[in-house]
């Protein structure tokens, strides 16, 4: 019985390791997202962390603040739903594709 539970903890704490891996290589990921025909363009690291925002010149000059505000709030969300979709793809790999609810939201 206790023999079980040791492979069980020690399942836990290679789990717990591969899931650092994964955060550590999600770091390093770029993900790049445009909206606007690239007028606003974002960039994102694979921890959901913004990089880089670039809004392009001609979209400034037009001092259209609603439009501004709809592009770089659609870049944002897009990035966000892409690098969701990263992380999720990087921890099927952990999960061999099984879905583990709370694991990564």
């Amino acid at each position: 019985m206790f023999k079980g539970m040791g492979d069980m903890f020690k399942q836990a704490a290679e789990m717990k390791s591969k899931l650092a891996e994964i955060q550590d290589t999600l770091a390093t990921k770029q993900i790049e997202v445009s909206t606007g025909g690239g007028m606003v363009t974002i960039t994102a690291n694979g921890n959901n962390e913004i990089l880089h925002v670039h809004i392009d010149e001609e979209l400034i000059n037009m001092q259209d603040r609603a439009i501004l505000e709809d592009l770089v709030a659609g870049a944002v969300n897009e990035v966000h739903r892409k690098v969701k979709e990263l992380a999720q793809e990087e921890m099927s790999k952990l999960t061999g594709g099984i879905k583990i609810p709370g694991l990564f939201p």
